[in-house]
């Protein structure tokens, strides 16, 4: 007999594996939603491989009787669809995980491995309904009976997903996903299997949602109404939600035949009065240095949404990685004022989406909103985004006849209109240039521009976000993160349970909160723990506080790391 959860565990981690192809990515969504629907809370996070077809992809799912939002290492129940499992998979396989898996296609890859088989024909199965391309929906139904899910839930999204195909396809997914029912009911029957997690009626009505999804809609809250970028993995989910709500949004979106055109095109539409972004990776977000540049001397505003992995050059293009902190605080040549955001929630990443919008425009700056694929890639349930007191800014003045574009200010920030906004002319220009925007070799007025573009850093430093503190106010240790890492320290502090131990988060990493200094020099022992292999962020902090964060946990393997190891890792530095 097989009973879930196990030792005391609150949730279910399941893992499904298979091939590009297969309907991996499919097979995750529907059951993240069916689950939630039922009334269980569901964090979902997929990694895939570089492949259009072949290779193997996973997504874990977790599902839960309370909120839960990290990726763990454990494996309750894996699901293969087929042969060719990867050892980052194998390897967490353990004594205690079942597996349900076809041995015609598995064979003895999991011999080895310790945990328990249990074969479930499901390629058998998919053949019967229609085809190999059905056996991801056979598991569906599997799964769906296991943790109880009343199957219209299920069968109402296949029913949404597939409609607009053909009435053929709809039976033929309909049947698929009965008949892994089916083999629920076997399994319960020969071999006992059951799962017993409280479902939580507060899920229900919660939306279901990725890094992506808050992303893009934080960019529609804050006003975007033009999007160009050129696809780069794993910030083109921002650009295809953008493209799907084109129309009924009014925003212009453009994919632009690379990234150099992408960050140009984003200018010329903020120099016509735009809310412009760009969505990339690394590797495009270093082409569009000579743009980030552009916009500090033009003085445009431009929202550039950057979604990290592993570099350098095209790297791991698929995989996750904190690696572009460096990239945003000091790409684009000479000094260029900026903003820096790296959520660590989704409720973050919509609400700094939006306030990036209004920032950028209010100081005519560029505003980075760093994220990362397994960020942008996890799915998780989360209440109805408070929207109460958004209000979309235009910093916009009409022009008179003896408007100056670039007027020296006490702020820095100069007058900003567009070209039809009232009768005055709106220069602009790459090179230095006087008040009114007429290329100057004048040595004195080259100092007046540069000091009166740096001012506007005093702005953008007060209205900077304070970092999130939880754990005990008279803390001896401090574990600081930024970005993704977020959930992740946060249940792993939890797992670890170390007396007298905070958590510092910033959701903002560059201009620095100015009370940094104060919350690190409180502390007996300060570890920050990031995704990259130097300890960007530990850096930063250095040069901008003078504070050395010695004790460093870095992960660089292009794989998320797991809450275990990060428990494990803080227990080994504090005890």
């Amino acid at each position: 007999m097989f009973r879930f959860p196990s030792k005391g565990n609150s949730d279910l981690s399941l893992v499904l594996c298979g091939a590009a192809g297969q309907g991996v990515q499919t097979l995750e969504e529907i059951l993240v939603d069916s689950f939630r629907k039922a009334g269980y809370h569901v964090f979902a996070s997929r990694e895939y491989m570089s492949r259009v077809r072949g290779g193997s992809n996973s997504t874990e799912i977790r599902v839960s009787s309370k909120r839960v939002r990290a990726l763990v290492d454990r494996m309750d129940i894996l699901l293969p669809l087929n042969g060719g499992i990867r050892a980052n998979i194998r390897e967490r396989v353990t004594p205690e995980t079942l597996i349900l898996g076809d041995a015609a296609e598995i064979k003895d890859e999991l011999a080895d491995r310790g945990g328990t088989f249990l074969n479930v024909p499901l390629m058998e199965k998919g053949r019967e309904a229609g085809g190999p391309v059905y056996t991801g929906i056979v598991a569906a139904g599997l799964l769906a009976g296991l943790l109880g899910v009343p199957p219209e839930i299920p069968e109402g999204l296949l029913k949404e997903r597939f409609i607009a195909k053909s009435e053929q396809v709809v039976k033929n997914n309909l049947s698929a996903f009965e008949k892994g029912m089916g083999l629920f009911r076997e399994l319960v029957a020969s071999k006992g299997v059951s799962v017993d997690i409280a479902k939580e009626n507060e899920a229900v009505g919660e939306m279901m949602m990725n890094g992506s999804d808050a992303v893009s809609l934080g960019a529609l809250a804050g006003g975007c109404d033009f999007m160009s970028s050129y696809p780069m993995s794993p910030a083109t989910g921002v650009l295809t939600y953008l493209a799907r709500h084109a129309r009924s949004h009014a925003v212009a979106v453009e994919q632009a035949e690379d990234e150099i055109a992408a960050i140009n095109m984003a200018l010329g539409a903020s120099y016509g009065g735009a809310r412009s972004m760009v969505s990339t990776s690394g590797g495009g977000l270093s082409l569009m240095g000579e743009g980030v540049s552009l916009t500090g001397i033009t003085e445009l505003p431009v929202v550039l949404h950057i979604g990290q992995r592993p570099g350098p050059a095209t790297g791991m293009a698929t995989r996750t990685e904190q690696g572009d902190l460096n990239l945003a605080v000091y790409c684009g040549h000479g000094d260029v004022p900026r903003a820096v955001f790296a959520p660590g929630s989704l409720e973050r990443a919509f609400r700094l989406t939006f306030d990036a919008f209004n920032l950028a425009d209010e100081f005519q700056v560029p505003v980075f909103i760093l994220t990362d694929q397994y960020f942008l890639n996890s799915f998780y349930n989360v209440p109805e985004f408070d929207t109460s007191g958004l209000k979309v800014q235009r910093f916009l003045v009409e022009s008179g006849e003896d408007y100056r574009r670039y007027e020296v200010t006490e702020s820095g920030v100069s007058p900003r209109s567009v070209p039809g906004f009232g009768k005055g002319i709106v220069g602009t220009d790459s090179h230095e240039h006087d008040e009114v925007g007429h290329v100057q070799e004048d040595f004195e007025l080259r100092r007046r521009m540069v000091d009166k573009r740096l001012r506007k850093r005093k702005g953008i430093l007060e209205r900077v976000i304070e970092p999130m503190m939880t754990g005990p106010k008279d803390y001896r240790n401090l574990v600081v993160t930024w970005g993704s890492l977020y959930h992740i320290v946060e249940e792993a502090l939890e797992k670890a349970d170390l007396e007298g131990t905070a958590h510092l988060h910033f959701d903002q990493v560059f201009p620095l909160h100015p009370d940094t200094r104060a919350y690190l020099d409180k502390a007996e022992k300060v570890i920050t723990v990031e995704g990259n292999a130097t300890g960007q962020f530990a850096d930063l902090v250095r040069k901008e506080t003078g504070f050395l964060i010695e004790e460093r946990v870095l992960w660089y393997s292009g794989l998320q790391v797991p809450v275990e190891t990060v428990a494990a890792k803080l227990l080994e530095l504090l005890r």
